[in-house]
């Protein structure tokens, strides 16, 4: 089975054809095919490892939604000064479905 590793968002990904993956916000609208070219690694029959990209490889991916991940509350005090500050915080992302691996 072929898979890859691919950087976009400045985190790495490993995946597969048919997976489907949450990375940082990418400007595309859903339905978009994006074609990423940050390839790392390809892995399977014979492995293919990137100084620091493989040459000529891509992974193709179609874009299925996008959205915004769970709250998280970031919260803020100073001991015996009465200062507390609450703030929420949703990251946006963008779901990928993984559709083809060249390389």
């Amino acid at each position: 089975m072929k898979y890859a590793v691919i950087q976009t968002g400045g985190k790495q990904y490993t995946v597969t054809e048919g997976d489907s993956i949450r990375v940082e916000k990418l400007d595309a609208e859903p339905g978009a095919v994006v074609d990423l070219d940050q390839v790392l690694l390809i892995g399977g029959d014979e492995t293919k490892v990137g100084t620091p990209l493989v040459e000529g490889a891509k992974v193709t991916a179609e874009v299925v939604k996008t959205g915004k991940g769970k709250k998280i509350i970031v919260f803020k005090y100073k001991a015996k000064k009465n200062y507390r500050k609450k703030q929420g915080h949703r990251q946006p992302y963008t779901e990928l479905k993984i559709t083809s691996i060249v390389g």
